[in-house]
């Protein structure tokens, strides 16, 4: 699982990077109790419009657990239910999910949404200026209850060093969608740092299919494989640069990682591989995972992949309890995985048919079900997985824990933000 790069099944161990993070004006913050929510919202059933404030209530208690107003702070991504069973308390904050949050609160685009996005976003802009090795890259994970929000600044600690080119993408293209909203320089030029790191650290056009791999892991040594979920976060990327500078170079490496994409589709069936082995060359035919075959569509909107999106309608749906939708991959289909959930929403209410729109309405009526009924839920937030132990096939369990991301996804699906296009 590359978006994360942990198991999210065991106890993770966190390395501590020694980074000095500079934050001028800023003053010292305690982090607060963990905050509970207060009272739990009524179980009964509530309007989508509700369902979807409370769910923003819940990114706003878990940004600000540890800091408030402009202090530059990062989020936990997962909360209670398992991780709250370890023996420490495991608190990461991964920066795909805060990418995701970012996006969110852009999405509904209210003051403080706006507020919030742009402290994230500036505190992703500050890890990427700290970073030990300094080329532009961002960290898989960082410790937010270490984070320094001090001065003189206090060291922070990365929590999975590897810089995954997929990550680089989503908080590039949460750096984009700032610069759209605000206007602010920092952070399309953080983005075109990204783009750079990217480029150079990723693209492989002699062995084929030529697309990006997968970046650097943990011991900054390079990925050799090629995923297809990479390569659309690539796409998107690099078309939303081409876009906000005018330079036709973006637009040609995009269509470099779209090509890719495109040798990754089967001609039975029309859905998705994984991606390559390590060789760059042979297909990875298992397991085969939701996530490409909805993004895919949604990164591009070409017909060709509405067949993927059906794909995962036909082979990925899971019945748990009372809760149905989309799994992570077909190597465990017990179990619903509500990041997916919002995803397919969002492809199928893209996509447009009458089909298509019904479908949509219920997958999200099954995530807001969760949201309210869920044992390890606080009746705002989204659970990661419908129950716990979700196999996804590479190597990673999901639990029933209340997740920032899989709430994201959520909120996207409901405001009708395609996170992949300006």
């Amino acid at each position: 699982m590359t978006r994360r790069g942990i198991v999210l099944g065991a106890a993770a161990t966190v390395a501590s990077a020694a980074v000095t993070l500079g934050a001028p004006g800023i003053a010292a913050a305690t982090p607060p109790a963990v905050p509970r929510g207060g009272a739990r919202p009524p179980a009964g059933p509530v309007s989508r419009g509700r369902s979807r404030d409370l769910a923003y209530e819940y990114l706003d208690l878990r940004m600000d657990e540890y800091g408030s107003g402009t202090e530059l702070r990062l989020p936990r991504s997962y909360f209670g239910g398992y991780f709250a069973s370890l023996p420490t308390e495991f608190v990461s904050s991964f920066a795909y999910d805060d990418a995701l949050m970012v996006l969110a609160w852009l999405g509904r685009g209210r003051h403080r949404d706006v507020q919030r996005a742009t402290v994230l976003g500036d505190t992703l802009l500050a890890l990427q200026a700290a970073d030990p090795i300094g080329d532009g890259r961002t960290r898989a994970s960082y410790q937010p209850d270490t984070f320094p929000v001090a001065t003189p600044p206090r060291p922070i600690d990365i929590g999975s060093p590897a810089a995954y080119t997929g990550n680089q993408s989503w908080v590039g293209m949460a750096f984009c969608r700032l610069f759209v909203v605000t206007r602010e320089r920092r952070f399309l030029d953080g983005a075109l740092r990204l783009g750079a790191w990217i480029e150079t650290n990723a693209r492989d056009d002699v062995r084929q299919p030529a697309g990006y791999t997968g970046g650097r892991n943990a011991d900054d040594q390079p990925i050799t494989y090629k995923s297809t979920e990479h390569n659309i976060d690539v796409t998107a990327f690099f078309t939303q640069l081409a876009r906000l500078t005018g330079d036709r170079t973006w637009s040609r490496r995009a269509t470099l990682a779209e090509t890719f994409v495109r040798a990754m589709q089967d001609r039975t069936d029309g859905h998705l591989w994984t991606g390559t082995d390590p060789d760059g060359t042979t297909i990875n035919r298992t397991p085969i995972p939701e996530d490409v075959q909805v993004w895919a569509y949604l990164a591009t909107l070409d017909r060709r992949y509405s067949a993927s999106v059906t794909w995962v309608l036909d082979h990925l749906i899971a019945h748990d309890g009372p809760y149905t939708g989309p799994s992570f991959s077909d190597t465990d289909v017990s179990k619903v995985w509500f990041e997916g959930s919002g995803q397919l929403a969002l492809a199928l209410e893209a996509r447009g048919t009458r089909t298509d729109r019904t479908r949509s309405a219920s997958v999200l009526d099954s995530v807001q079900l969760a949201q309210r009924t869920q044992a390890n839920g606080d009746g705002k937030g989204i659970v990661s997985a419908s129950s716990d132990g979700l196999d996804t096939g590479f190597g990673d369990l999901y639990h029933s824990s209340l997740h920032t991301g899989a709430t994201a996804w959520y909120l996207l699906a409901v405001t009708r933000t395609n996170p992949f296009r300006l």
